[in-house]
């Protein structure tokens, strides 16, 4: 453990600093190196996501895909995208429920298990209504999954760790992409139907690994906490964060600090639906959680994610070997920099990291709207050219905020007690947004071509003053503390010092509660009163 006197006027991970042994890596203990290996079975739920989309991208450029289900087009076309995003939409009312009374491991393995059902269907299908009933079915697993997978992640992760790990969930997206371009690369010069059977089976390798190995992976020590299983969870943390101590003082922290928020919580009983909008905390924390999730998908990459063979016809690359290589490349470019995102969040800040994303995406967007009105316009093949290069830019710009970040964030800036339902809300905003632009997205590009990309060009103009305004910064901070930024409590530091004095790591050095403040609390006070100058605006 750290030496010498704790001081209790930091907040967030600095606290967390001082109870840490940092004289050996993680890497080099043992039970840190196993719980991250349960943290990546967790990730792959989003490399499942990743696949399916892109699976479907590389699908629409096989001929042997094509002729089985009967050249789709237009709404046929449109529904085959989105069948899957219905399907997790039809989740959405029951995943947070099932999270909350069964726990997240088991919410986990059921929306696995309907996974491989739907995955197995899929490949099977002899007919296009088969193929949409298998990936409804998909869709309705990766609800559930989708739903507890990332609040697991964030729940279990070692609190200095947490930001960054839990931000590559969303960042291995691409990942799963980048998998399934190479398989529907490789699989393309199959001259029979398994062309495209194999692409869909692969789909549910994450799955099984996740049914056959989550029974044995550790539950939320918070959900633990909020079920009045106080000693399994203080198990749990002891056994993965301090090599079985119970007694260890970053334990000991960690679990005061859980049991005061979630008492807390508890206290203001806030469990329903309604409460997402109940309280001006909550109101402000949805108000950025609903559009992060509209940005995500209506920034114009649902072009790029799913009609890429489209997009490439309208300037010209029809080869088909081609347009699947410059795919894998694309999605392995973005795998790259949604990671580098991710793992630097806690030190460039998730403002930053948004700002400098929405920026890219505006400026590389319109020069990719420029380059594809020249090629259409004048037939001008260096124009043609210059529009791969801007969406490898966009891509890029794209993944280092909102791949890695939309679920990280929408996650530690909600309650415990409205985690589930928080996170239900965000994944129906962007179901819905995916289902939208799905069927809208190839009947626009059939319709008006390039001329589609300037309604991006607009609402991301938008989008860019939208996050300057509004987005609130939480680099640095505990879970649980970073709920009270939007609550308006102006002592960020007081849960951090009751949980710091319950767990029996008190100051040695005078610094108590009426001396003066740190720097630290200054700055939450400053942005807790930014907040609710905001709010009392806004009414």
């Amino acid at each position: 453990m750290a030496h010498g006197q704790i001081d209790h006027n930091l907040s967030g991970e600095k606290f967390y600093l001082q109870l840490i042994d940092t004289s050996r890596p993680w890497y080099k203990n043992r039970r840190l190196v196993t719980l991250n290996l349960w943290i990546f079975l967790l990730l792959i739920t989003s490399t499942a996501n990743g696949y399916d989309g892109s699976m479907m991208n590389g699908l629409q450029i096989l001929n042997q895909w094509e002729d089985a289900f009967n050249h789709p087009s237009g709404s046929k076309l449109g529904l085959l995208g989105a069948i899957q995003n219905i399907g997790s939409l039809g989740a959405t009312p029951f995943a947070p429920y099932c999270a909350d009374i069964l726990g997240r491991k088991w919410t986990v393995i059921f929306g696995a298990g309907v996974m491989v059902a739907g995955t197995i269907i899929q490949t099977a299908s002899q007919s296009v209504s088969m193929f949409i009933g298998a990936r409804f079915l998909l869709g309705f697993g990766l609800g559930f999954a989708g739903n507890a997978a990332p609040m697991l992640v964030t729940e279990i992760a070692y609190p200095t760790q947490r930001a960054p790990v839990a931000s590559i969930y969303n960042a291995l997206w691409p990942g799963g992409a980048f998998i399934a371009s190479w398989v529907t690369f490789g699989s393309f010069h199959i001259n029979n139907s398994w062309a495209w059977r194999l692409p869909s089976a692969c789909q549910a390798i994450p799955s099984v690994f996740q049914v056959l190995l989550m029974p044995w992976a550790p539950e939320s020590p918070r959900w633990l906490v909020s079920k009045g299983r106080e000693e399994e969870a203080l198990d749990i943390l002891a056994y993965y964060h301090a090599s079985g101590n119970r007694e260890d003082p970053l334990v000991q922290f960690e679990f005061e600090e859980i049991k005061t928020a979630i008492a807390e919580e508890k206290i203001q009983k806030q469990t329903g639906w309604l409460d997402l909008l109940r309280t001006p905390g909550m109101r402000r924390r949805m108000r950025i959680i609903i559009a992060l999730a509209l940005f995500s998908q209506w920034s114009g990459n649902g072009l790029v994610s799913y009609y890429l063979n489209q997009v490439f016809d309208t300037i010209g690359i029809t080869n088909k070997t081609e347009q699947l290589l410059i795919n894998a490349f694309l999605n392995l470019w973005s795998l790259i920099m949604a990671v580098l995102g991710g793992a630097f969040c806690d030190r460039l800040g998730r403002r930053t990291l948004f700002l400098t994303s929405t920026a890219g995406m505006l400026l590389f967007f319109t020069l990719q709207t420029i380059g594809s009105s020249q090629y259409a316009l004048h037939g001008n093949k260096s124009a043609g050219n210059a529009v791969v290069a801007f969406i490898f830019l966009y891509s890029g710009a794209y993944a280092i905020a909102y791949s890695p970040l939309i679920v990280s964030y929408t996650l530690e800036v909600l309650p415990f007690a409205m985690r589930a339902k928080g996170m239900a809300a965000f994944s129906l905003a962007i179901t819905a947004s995916l289902v939208f632009n799905q069927y809208i997205n190839p009947l626009a590009l059939k319709a008006i071509a390039w001329k589609y990309y300037i309604v991006y060009c607009v609402w991301l103009a938008f989008e860019l003053g939208y996050i300057y305004l509004f987005l609130v910064e939480t680099k640095n901070r505990t879970l649980e503390e970073t709920a009270l930024i939007f609550d308006g409590d102006t002592s960020l530091v007081s849960l951090t010092r009751r949980a710091a004095i319950n767990a029996g790591v008190e100051a040695g050095s005078g610094n108590g509660a009426d001396e003066s403040k740190s720097a630290d609390e200054k700055g939450a006070e400053a942005t807790v009163r930014s907040l609710t100058s905001e709010e009392d605006e806004g009414n």
